[in-house]
């Protein structure tokens, strides 16, 4: 009896063994299936825009031989106009403000000189007396045509005559300078002022004057620039300019925008050096439209001597975890579904607790990133050389800032769930 009682209880302990067994062993599964997969991050709303996230997609970029380069915004001696009276007057009104946009022709400011009154008068003068000077030579090359005439006669009256026609196409060149109309001056209509005129259209940089001031004929009074025609001109140094040619694109920033990049092509290259650089400028035509550049602004940037393009992300897109790189690209709810709810959850498990995990399950702007080995190359201005050991689907939204930061919550996350 004794005996059957021991074989009772041993077969007991065999099946609760291995009851308890299972139960680890599902306990076990359970863990890991909470812990959810690994290498993926989820973020909230909140949290990403405390991380000022950005997605997009891998950049082509050249980061072949480079060439550092800096200078400054200007434009073409055709496009700047510094203006000054042709006779010195006094300033009667200013019709501008410094910043203006003015139009060619349009009205600056008004100068007024008794100057003025005379090259009129003496216009209308010449002009009277050149229609009788005119006919009297007309008459006198008749008469000596017709053998009746004095030759001597004849030159007098076409010397005079010459002599007022040059007079007068000569003050009425000086009165068409002046904005003054001829044909007014010869109807006896005398104006003791002139008019300031933009000779371009442009914004005015300076005004040098003042309401009854005196000016001379070569003082500025104005300086307008057509901001349109604005380039980048850049300081090339001694070393470096034999590997410049035509056409290169050229990436640059502004002193203002640091962190907008625009890009130009060369269209000019100097031959002499800068005494004081030792450089040689070269110009380059800025393809992007952009408002609010200024002449003078400072510019850095770099070109590019070969073309051979590779794909680039930005330096802080990008993590080292030993000797390895990383990348963070967004889970794309469709494909994987499951693993994004999953991760979700747990998100708002360990952050939020239970009532945080009611508030956030209507969120749809959470989004879960999965880490991806890379590996990297060269580096230029801000941005690395990426090539992927496993390729990624078409069109694949990459973090391109803030990847250290992600790393660092995902460590943060397997910690605690190990514990």
């Amino acid at each position: 009896m004794k005996k059957y009682l021991y074989l009772i209880i041993a077969l007991f302990t065999i099946v609760s063994f291995a009851s308890c067994s299972s139960k680890n062993e599902e306990a076990s599964n359970e863990e890991h299936e909470e812990h959810g997969q690994e290498g993926v991050v989820v973020l909230n709303e909140q949290q990403q825009k405390a991380l000022n996230l950005k997605l997009g997609q891998m950049q082509k970029r050249n980061l072949t031989t480079v060439v550092k380069t800096n200078g400054e915004l200007a434009v073409p001696p055709s496009s700047s106009a510094d203006i000054t009276a042709v006779i010195g007057g006094n300033v009667k009104r200013i019709n501008v403000f410094h910043g203006d946009y003015v139009r060619k022709g349009q009205l600056l400011a008004v100068l007024e000189h008794p100057d003025y009154i005379a090259i009129q008068e003496d216009f209308a003068e010449v002009a009277n007396s050149l229609e009788f000077l005119e006919k009297e030579y007309e008459r006198q090359k008749e008469l000596f045509e017709n053998n009746v005439g004095a030759g001597k006669d004849y030159q007098q009256a076409k010397s005079r005559y010459n002599t007022a026609k040059a007079r007068y196409e000569g003050l009425k060149s000086r009165l068409l300078l002046l904005h003054l109309s001829p044909e007014k001056v010869k109807e006896g209509k005398i104006s003791n002022t002139i008019n300031i005129v933009s000779p371009i259209n442009g914004y005015v940089n300076e005004i040098n004057i003042k309401v009854g001031t005196y000016v001379d004929a070569k003082d500025k009074l104005f300086e307008i620039t057509d901001n349109s025609a604005i380039h980048a001109d850049f300081l090339i140094y001694e070393k470096d300019v034999h590997l410049v040619k035509l056409g290169q694109k050229v990436h640059f920033t502004v002193s203002n925008r640091p962190d907008k990049e625009f890009t130009a092509n060369v269209f000019a290259i100097g031959k002499e050096f800068d005494a004081n650089n030792r450089a040689v400028h070269i110009h380059a035509k800025i393809n992007e439209k952009v408002l609010g550049l200024v002449p003078g602004m400072y510019i850095s940037g770099h070109l590019h001597t070969d073309e051979k393009y590779t794909e680039t992300l930005p330096n802080e897109a990008i993590v080292a975890e030993g000797t390895k790189s990383y990348i963070f690209v967004l889970v794309d709810k469709n494909k994987d579904e499951h693993t994004h709810d999953e991760m979700a959850e747990k998100e708002d498990e360990h952050t939020h607790g239970e009532e945080g995990h009611e508030q956030n399950e209507n969120d749809e702007n959470k989004k879960a990133f999965k880490m991806v080995e890379v590996i990297t190359g060269q580096k230029d201005d801000g941005y690395t050389e990426v090539h992927l050991v496993d390729s990624l689907p078409e069109n694949t939204q990459v973090v391109l800032n803030a990847a250290y930061y992600l790393l660092a919550d995902m460590k943060k996350e397997e910690t605690e769930h190990e514990h």
